[in-house]
């Protein structure tokens, strides 16, 4: 069964599809954001707001939130409940 968690302003993500959620300071993960951006394959669920976590899906596409990864994690454990 396929189910959404709620990744900040409205925006919800399927569960099944997350691969990684990460912290985007790092250089390696922000050259992956811009390479994605080049492909097409960004989708900007930040509002506006700094990107604090970017999830990575099976599908190769990347989603950026202003949420914390700890608080996405926090939220995917809950709903695992």
């Amino acid at each position: 069964m396929a189910g959404l968690i709620n990744i900040g302003f409205g925006n919800v993500v399927n569960t099944n599809k997350i691969v990684a959620v990460i912290n985007p300071e790092a250089a390696p993960i922000k050259r992956m954001i811009q390479t994605a951006k080049d492909k097409g394959v960004v989708v900007d669920a930040t509002q506006g707001r700094r990107t604090r976590s970017v999830i990575i899906t099976e599908d190769e596409y990347i989603i950026l939130s202003a949420l914390q990864p700890e608080t996405i994690a926090g939220r995917f454990n809950n709903d695992e409940r």
